[in-house]
């Protein structure tokens, strides 16, 4: 039996296991890791500058391609608790991470020894497993478990903390003989589907919610032609944005307080059954629970037993991974289409598209300080259908999701459930790593921007192009805007002189002069009528010095973006709608007026 130390176990496993590349820091307590990792080749390995930048690059290159699981190392104590963040978004959203850390040696872990924290404790909420593995022995059964686990039911992230004297340790392991384990997924019952469809078929005005399941089991294709079969317009989540293209004539627009188009709600609230697939039914989507579920009969199927109820009860709910019902819904649609018994949706599909032309948002505006809107306008022109789009939280997340477009999975890469202000630019690095040949936007606004603004100098060091627009209106504007409902305006505001950049105004942070001090290339835009140009020779820099480039839009100081409180069927237009069709011009629909 070869004998080899379990750190170099623990390597040749990854590589069994499908893992090609691995984002970390290292450190004293996870260097013999390193060594196996340097000694046995075949991981690619980015260095980043800061740990819970690494886990968001693992977070954006697991989210980037069915099948990836990314990878965070770090060393012992407090690269643990950096990790914590990037963890806790892996689980909210369902993504497997594998994050890796070292530990003081065994004998030592309860004496207070230097950076000896228990991580595993720690972890453990936000984690589908979180393991300080005690016998070296035991590192080949814990990492295959480990990938068991990610892959299998709900996905999501799992820690292994490894001691250094486990890492040194020679066990027996003959890596040409290991095999993965298979996944585990529940699967929907021919009976079950065949309840749901009668449902839906009891219907007058039904619609499928689409949620980021969907994406997870690598099931658009199935979902739009289960919908195609039936004629059942689709809501997308946000997290499920991109499971048919914007501009598909089922597509019925977003719901929910926040990240939604007039249409998306208006059609919504017609409804009168609701087939959701893969989605949790999360608060911003649907607000109030008496106005969502108001007339309508509900059947929810989702990956997670627990998961349904959770919210609110379902008129019927299965447990089945997305993959495995679709498989089923279309097969079933097939035969009662063949025999007659599917009803004719055409009326109601184009009703939803009625409302779609008429219901619209205004984009197109000549201020100067420019209004973000415009940002969006002249990004839907300048980045095509293949684009892959990655954010996270704010004004600019909020505002991008209802006016920018998305044609394919995977194409809008979003921390959901958590939203933590800095995963944004790191995500972005892991999201080009995975994909190098497909365009990556990443969108912040200038307080997220500087959360993790020095992973910048990872893309510089490891060529990673890519580009970030960044909305800067010195303002923490989410949070400003929230805050109206307290009648305050209190620690919100990022504006100063800055003695340095006198011409910024009260705009404070030169971003160009930091990001160029970084490494990488820097455009500000202060007129509306130059982003077109800015978005151009962003491409061209990105192309020809291989780095991030980052746009800048000087925004008016102070825009509030159409939100509700509460409830779908109340939210605030705070800024003028579209009216006439110069006002929309890059709305996936004409307006009509």
């Amino acid at each position: 039996m070869p004998r080899m130390t379990a750190a170099r176990a623990a390597v040749e496993i990854l590589k069994r296991e499908g893992v090609r590349h691995a984002f970390g820091v290292p450190g004293a307590a996870i260097n013999p890791f390193y060594a196996a990792l340097k000694s046995a080749g075949g991981i690619d390995h980015t260095l980043a500058r800061h740990v819970e930048g690494a886990s968001h690059m693992a977070e954006g290159y697991t989210r980037t391609h069915p099948g990836n699981i990314g990878v965070c190392i770090g060393t012992s104590g407090p690269a643990g608790t950096d990790m914590i963040t990037g963890l806790y978004s892996a689980i909210g959203d369902s993504i497997p991470i594998l994050c890796l850390t070292g530990q003081a040696p065994t004998a030592v872990i309860q004496k207070e020894d230097f950076q000896a924290v228990d991580i595993a404790a720690i972890a453990g909420p936000v984690t589908k497993a979180a393991t300080t593995v005690m016998e070296a022995a035991q590192v080949p059964g814990v990492f295959q478990q480990a990938f068991h686990l990610m892959r299998s039911g709900r996905p999501g992230p799992v820690l292994i903390d490894l001691p250094i004297d486990v890492q040194l340790t020679e066990i027996d392991f003959d890596p040409e003989t290991y095999e993965p384990l298979p996944a585990f997924k529940p699967a929907a019952t021919r009976a079950q589907i065949e309840k749901a469809l009668a449902l839906l078929a009891a219907s007058e005005r039904p619609l499928i919610v689409a949620g980021g399941g969907v994406i997870n089991a690598d099931a658009s294709e199935l979902l739009v032609e289960f919908a195609e079969l039936t004629g059942t317009p689709v809501v997308p989540t946000l997290m499920g944005w991109g499971v048919l293209a914007d501009d598909h004539e089922l597509h019925a627009g977003m719901v929910g307080l926040q990240t939604s188009h007039r249409y998306g709600n208006a059609n919504f609230l017609e409804s009168d059954f609701v087939l959701g697939i893969g989605n949790r039914w999360a608060n911003r989507h649907t607000g109030k629970l008496d106005v969502y579920t108001r007339g309508r009969t509900f059947v929810h199927v989702d990956i997670e037993p627990t998961q349904i109820g959770k919210i609110f009860a379902p008129d019927y709910g299965i447990a089945s991974d997305a993959r495995a019902a679709l498989e089923l819904f279309v097969e079933v649609a097939k035969e009662h289409k063949a025999a007659g018994a599917l009803p004719d949706r055409g009326a109601w599909a184009a009703a939803t598209q009625e409302r779609k032309a008429r219901l619209q948002r205004r984009t197109h505006f000549d201020d100067i300080p420019m209004k973000p809107q415009r940002v969006y306008e002249e990004m839907n022109k300048a980045f095509g259908p293949e684009t892959r789009y990655v954010t996270t939280i704010g004004l600019s997340q909020i505002a991008g999701a209802q006016m920018l477009h998305v044609y394919r999975p995977r194409h809008w890469i979003n921390c959901g459930q958590a939203g933590p202000l800095g995963w944004t630019l790191p995500a972005a690095l892991g999201v080009a790593t995975a994909d190098p040949a497909t365009p990556v936007v990443a969108l912040s606004g200038d307080y997220d921007f500087q959360f993790m603004l020095e992973e910048l100098a990872v893309g510089a060091q490891h060529r990673i192009p890519y580009i970030h627009v960044l909305v800067n209106n010195a303002y923490l504007g989410l949070i400003r805007q929230a805050q109206r409902a307290l009648d305050i305006n209190f620690q919100v505001n990022l504006e100063f002189e800055n003695i340095n950049s006198p011409e910024l105004g009260v705009y404070g942070v030169d971003h160009v002069k930091v990001v160029e001090g970084l490494g990488c290339k820097a455009i500000r835009v202060t007129d509306p009528s130059e982003l077109g140009a800015a978005f151009e020779e962003a491409k061209k820099l990105a192309a020809a010095h291989r780095v991030p480039v980052v746009v800048e839009a000087i925004l008016e100081r102070v825009t509030n973006i159409s939100m509700a409180a509460a409830e779908i069927d109340k939210v605030n237009e705070w800024e003028e709608i579209a009216t006439e069709p110069g006002h929309a011009p890059t709305a996936i629909k004409p307006l009509k007026v």
